[in-house]
């Protein structure tokens, strides 16, 4: 069956990265479209001629000033938003390597701060999608593929 290009299931792209560092995690206080402020890992679509490595180190870049080294994928994660989108977010750890005070973040973004999990948990309420919570949830059972699973072409 020819299904029309208009009519096809075109889900968004989007990487995020779950950063660690001595049992506190780096999130993003955001304010997307100009909506409530709420909290989310570092994360953003896929940009045309970038790997999925690369949007991740990106866009932790542009939300955090952080530089991070990625080490591990954590998997793949459907999300059905409210307002109909559904997203594929290709979820990475990584760790931090160099922090750039003087960085301008990305348009909406707040601030990026290191919480506790007693901290995130405490915010549950504030969080941008389940994804946040269950992403670091994942990451503290111990759920890690090794980056070569991820196979990038052209």
């Amino acid at each position: 069956m020819n299904i029309p290009i208009s009519h096809r299931f075109t889900p968004h792209t989007t990487v995020a990265t779950l950063i660690e560092d001595q049992g506190r995690y780096l999130l993003v206080h955001e304010a997307p479209d100009g909506h409530m402020a709420v909290f989310n890992q570092p994360a953003g679509h896929l940009e045309a001629n970038e790997s999925l490595i690369e949007a991740a180190l990106r866009e932790t870049l542009e939300e955090t000033a952080w530089e991070v080294a990625i080490t591990d994928f954590l998997g793949i994660y459907r999300y059905e938003a409210s307002n109909g989108e559904t997203y594929l977010r290709h979820a990475f750890a990584g760790t931090p390597v160099k922090y750039h005070a003087n960085r301008t973040l990305d348009t909406g973004i707040i601030d990026a701060q290191w919480l506790s999990y007693e901290q995130i948990i405490a915010i549950t309420d504030q969080l941008r999608s389940p994804l946040v919570l269950q992403l670091i949830d994942d990451y503290r059972r111990g759920v890690r593929y090794p980056l070569a699973i991820i196979r990038e072409h052209g």
